[in-house]
């Protein structure tokens, strides 16, 4: 079904994919714009082909999330079908919220300062395939990366972490946030800051959430615990 939905998320894009290009290239500089170049036969087909691909993917998501979340709630949920909704919804609005933050915040401060970086010994022309493939892969990892309060509460709700845990460890936690935005591709000073800040602030808020909810689920029952040894073991 996942992949089914990729397919028809793919096709859709597809058919907008010059709407989807001209968007992509808007956070662009004015200086820069309509100044994309391609160097091959095949270029500009692939480009648009994993342009598309990166979008239809991106339609996809919900549902890709909402098999994801069915194969897991029945091994520890009562009402499936609502905690299913629910999951995917959040899981939904905050991958919007990371594309649109990275689309009207990161993106546009990160492509003034590396587009204009030594302007003044460079002839700089941005290559087509190079440029959508980095913006399509910030949009993307942003995006899931925006998806940390449910992950995190999911590794709770299975009993993998506490959150006694996440607070006791709360600098290697800060750590593997800066470590996770340094490895997206907008890996200049001005992107990484305006990455870390908004993480780290979604980190805080996961530990948070994870720590009022694991209380509701320990009052309820709900959580896993950890087997009983027999009377005759040490």
């Amino acid at each position: 079904i996942s992949l089914l939905a990729l397919i028809v998320g793919f096709a859709v894009a597809y058919v907008f994919h010059d709407s989807i290009l001209r968007w992509l290239a808007e956070p662009l500089p004015a200086a820069r714009e309509g100044r994309l170049v391609t160097f091959g036969v095949t270029e500009p087909f692939f480009t648009t082909v994993k342009v598309s691909l990166a979008a239809g993917f991106a339609l996809a998501l919900p549902v890709v999330l909402w098999q994801l979340w069915n194969f897991l709630a029945p091994t520890f949920a009562e009402h499936t079908q609502r905690v299913v909704a629910v999951f995917v919804v959040v899981a939904t609005g905050l991958f919007a919220l990371g594309v649109a933050f990275a689309y009207w915040i990161v993106l546009p401060r990160a492509l003034g300062f590396l587009t204009s970086f030594n302007a003044d010994l460079f002839e700089i022309e941005i290559r087509a395939s190079y440029y959508y493939s980095f913006v399509s892969l910030s949009l993307l990892g942003i995006g899931l990366i925006f998806e940390l309060p449910v992950f995190v509460l999911a590794l709770v709700r299975l009993g993998i972490v506490t959150s006694a845990q996440l607070r006791h460890n709360w600098r290697v936690g800060v750590a593997l946030v800066v470590v996770v935005a340094a490895l997206l591709p907008t890996v200049d000073p001005v992107s990484l800051a305006f990455e870390v800040v908004p993480l780290l602030i979604l980190y805080a808020i996961s530990v948070g959430l994870a720590t009022v909810f694991e209380k509701r689920w320990a009052a309820s029952g709900v959580l896993p615990s950890a087997p009983v040894p027999d009377a005759g073991e040490p």
